[in-house]
């Protein structure tokens, strides 16, 4: 039988128990955690505040560049978002993006995560369905804290796809953070990429996969030019475009290739403000190119030349007087045939180049011409080669157009108080975007059920995308250490040792429960100890009457 432990030992034994239990609990307390946000209510746990002396510095900024994006049906699909109503307010987005050769810097004091103060970050491609981005493998990304002496690099591998051919991409990123300084480091942020040579898009998918024929009960084809049928497709631009299958990595049958190097590089950093001792947040997008190529392997292949290359730099210094933005617009000129066609610059950002079907008056002035469209007045013809058309009127019949553009700056600032009193400037630009655009004119010459279908803007091909943010406090970056613990925010610093330490997210909801049993525990104990003792009654149990047969004696 075993012994019962005397009723004295009863609470020294719940209270070891208890001790025990409650062991992980406290032990949980001694570990540094992330820092927990602001509470709702007043009535839960404060907030875990920094150890040790801290950065005084307060410096948020980002940078990103993409080397090239593809859109199809550009604002076409409405912004979701949590709250009721605010999508109406935004901008719609695309139905389709895909993005290659993107660097990204960013700096952020006030992020949640110690390794969210610096990321640097190149990816081979990105893709964003409707407006929901989800984040692709095969990145190179480095973060701080902790700091970084050297950046990381290497090669990067893009999916292999029918919009796009990238020839060796290498990519580079660098994130550095201080301890005792926080952001007054050398650059906080830095990412590049690189590209040997880019195809894009050698067919439009937006577009139906209609013949030309489909355009003869609209069109007499006795109209058209002599040599020229409707054999092609719309999605192949009638035989302008590859049409299909892997773009071609030189680029042939493709509306838009890089045969040299593209780079991208985004910076973010900490610069002087004259006449103060504090800094300046400064964030820059910079691009490197050489040649463009559009419809490169067709006749009418049209050959771009970047004479000054973008750059997009933006500088807070808290104050908007003193806080600018400045953009070195690219200057571009297209060529055909050797000979300079148009120059894109800051006073001449936009130029549209229609693709339209040869009539037959092409062919009384110029002879038999090839089976493919006529774009910006240049017509292929197989006697006398590529020709310029004077005036297009009653001699090409417009489907749509290309518009060729540069710069597109935008920019846009605010003062702020949140997560501190400052100022934000941001801009973006692009160095250079081609767009398929509206098919109103093409909707005429398709029948009404083929029509109906043929959305309004087909595809926006952008190279060079920049975007550039700098938010800093009021009077600058101040760059030094605290010599304190700050205190908790909107209450004095603690005089002498922190009596209540804050739970820890794996204890906060654990520890009210815990002691709650534990008092019921304890008073169970009392009253067992406090009840008299007594002998139980045995219990009465019925027993059937048997002949009584004394048992035989044992012998001595």
């Amino acid at each position: 039988m075993r012994r019962r432990l005397p009723r004295s030992a009863a609470l020294p034994a719940a209270a070891a128990l208890l001790l025990l239990s409650a062991a992980p609990s406290y032990a949980d307390t001694t570990y540094p955690t992330t820092p927990i946000p602001q509470p709702a209510n007043p009535g839960q746990a404060p907030i875990s505040a920094p150890i040790g002396p801290q950065p005084l510095g307060k410096a948020v900024g980002d940078a990103g560049t993409a080397l090239g994006i593809i859109r199809l049906l550009p604002n076409a699909v409405p912004t979701k978002t949590i709250l009721p109503g605010f999508g109406d307010t935004l901008p719609k987005q695309s139905a389709l993006e895909a993005g290659m050769g993107l660097s990204s810097a960013s700096a952020n004091s006030d992020a949640y995560l110690s390794y969210e103060k610096a990321i640097a970050q190149a990816s081979p491609f990105g893709l964003s369905v409707g407006g929901n981005a989800p984040q692709t493998p095969g990145s190179v990304v480095q973060t701080a804290l902790p700091d970084n002496a050297q950046p990381i690099s290497g090669g990067l591998n893009a999916p292999s796809n029918p919009l796009l051919n990238l020839g060796l991409l290498n990519g580079s990123a660098h994130a550095r953070w201080s301890d005792s300084l926080g952001p007054c480091v050398d650059t906080i942020a830095d990412a590049s990429t690189s590209v040997a040579s880019l195809s894009l898009l050698n067919v439009v998918p937006s577009m139906p996969n209609l013949g030309l024929d489909a355009l003869k009960p609209k069109l007499d084809p006795g109209s058209l030019a002599s040599g020229f049928d409707l054999t092609k497709g719309l999605q192949s631009l009638g035989g302008l475009l590859q049409g299909g299958g892997q773009t071609a990595k030189d680029g042939t049958g493709s509306l838009l290739s890089l045969p040299n190097t593209l780079s991208s590089r985004s910076q973010v950093k900490l610069v002087d403000i004259p006449g103060s001792k504090n800094k300046a947040v400064q964030s820059t997008s910079t691009l490197q190119a050489a040649d463009i190529e559009i419809l490169k392997g067709t006749p009418l292949a049209l050959s771009i030349k970047v004479v000054s290359q973008p750059t997009l730099k933006v500088t807070s210094t808290g104050d908007a007087k003193t806080s600018k933005v400045e953009y070195t617009a690219p200057v571009l000129t297209i060529a055909a045939g050797g000979k300079t066609l148009y120059t894109l610059d800051a006073a001449h950002p936009t130029k549209d180049i229609p693709i339209g079907l040869p009539l037959k008056g092409l062919s009384d002035q110029f002879g038999q011409v090839d089976d493919i469209p006529v774009v910006g007045g240049l017509v292929s013809t197989l006697t006398k080669g590529l020709q310029q058309v004077g005036n297009t009127a009653g001699t090409v019949l417009d489907l749509g157009v290309l518009r060729l553009s540069i710069a597109g700056l935008d920019q846009k600032s605010a003062n702020m108080t949140t997560p501190f009193a400052g100022y934000q400037l941001g801009a973006s630009a692009r160095m250079f975007d081609l767009q398929l655009l509206p098919t109103t004119k093409l909707k005429s010459l398709l029948p009404d059920d083929q029509a109906k279908n043929l959305p309004s803007s087909l595809a926006q091909l952008s190279l060079g995308e920049q975007i550039a943010r700098a938010y800093a406090p009021t009077g600058g970056v101040v760059c030094g250490t605290t010599t304190s613990t700050p205190p908790p925010a909107g209450g004095e610093a603690p005089k002498g040792p922190v009596k209540n330490l804050a739970y820890t997210g794996g204890a906060y909801d654990t520890v009210p429960l815990f002691w709650t049993g534990t008092a019921m525990l304890l008073l169970g104990v009392v009253m067992v100890a406090a009840m008299p003792g007594g002998r139980r009654r045995p219990l009465a149990v019925a027993v059937e009457e048997k002949p009584f047969k004394p048992s035989p004696r044992p012998r001595e």
